[in-house]
């Protein structure tokens, strides 16, 4: 198969699973009766489009769009959980989406260096040591907010079919029976996971912030907005680039960070949540291999 490496992907919803291939998705979760529920559909032509072959941008372009799909998942699953019919689409999505990116740049980018600022302003500290501190709290914050919201039941069972997702990629990808007795014998790391990618985002950022110096307060916290999409553009092809070179000594040892952070965002799955992930990835399969290219 092409580009097995990179093709591939997939998230966590709320009791389910989602597979994203190269022209469809999966989405299967576990009903309260118990039977598992398939939802499919064929994925925008912006995938492959000639955006996705462009290094840097694809990922800014790509990343958006897979929020966006990540949270009709989210909202799909819920849908399944409660009985309940909205739809989550359009600009309600986006708006959604939207506001949920606000909070996480407020948290994870503008308090941060809003305490680097007045540690300079106030404290009389070095400005490039400010901007190192910027990061460190950034990368406290992004580890202590995963472990805290660990400890919540229905984010632990979201951890299992994380854990879920990842062994099953990790079995296909290896060639293996996708069964869940089969399955369960991989590990819960994956190279491609989105929890790799925040890490490498907020490493990214203290070695480009730490390098920009000392700022005033507006050019500060607008640098840390503005500077976001190019950050990502990194994030995403360095994320690639390792995926694609896991045979190398030194790329296994640059991933150990990532690798290590996916030891909160998992969690190991029990056999049903194996059967759900198996059936969302053989869907999405399925669906590729009926789509005329």
């Amino acid at each position: 198969m092409e580009d097995k490496i990179i093709t591939y992907g997939g998230q966590a919803v709320i009791e389910g699973v989602m597979m994203r291939g190269r022209k469809a998705l999966a989405i299967a979760m576990r009903a309260p009766d118990g039977q598992i529920v398939i939802h499919k559909e064929n994925l925008g032509s912006v995938y492959r489009s000639r955006i996705a072959k462009i290094p840097f941008l694809r990922g800014v372009i790509l990343l958006w769009d897979a929020l966006g799909l990540g949270m009709r998942a989210l909202t799909l699953s819920a849908n399944v959980q409660t009985g309940e019919d909205e739809k989550l689409e359009g600009p309600a999505l986006y708006l959604t989406l939207g506001i949920s990116l606000a909070i996480g740049i407020g948290l994870f980018f503008l308090l941060p260096a809003g305490i680097g600022g007045f540690a300079e302003s106030y404290l009389g500290w070095n400005p490039w040591l400010n901007n190192l501190l910027e990061g460190i709290v950034r990368l406290i914050l992004l580890v202590g907010y995963i472990w805290a919201i660990g400890f919540m039941p229905d984010v632990k069972r979201l951890f299992g079919y994380h854990g879920a997702e990842h062994k099953t990629i990790n079995a296909y990808e290896a060639g293996a029976e996708l069964t869940p007795e089969t399955v369960a014998k991989f590990p819960l790391e994956h190279a491609r996971c989105g929890t790799a990618f925040m890490l490498t985002l907020v490493l990214v950022s203290i070695l480009v912030f730490t390098a920009l110096g000392p700022l005033p307060i507006f050019w500060r916290l607008a640098s840390r907005v503005l500077l976001i999409p190019f950050l990502a553009g990194i994030a995403v092809e360095y994320i690639r680039w390792t995926a694609n070179h896991l045979d190398s000594p030194i790329v296994r040892f640059l991933i150990k960070p990532n690798l290590a952070l996916q030891s909160l965002t998992t969690r190991e799955p029990d056999a049903s949540m194996l059967e759900v992930a198996i059936e969302s990835f053989k869907t999405m399969r399925k669906a590729e291999q009926e789509l005329v290219v």
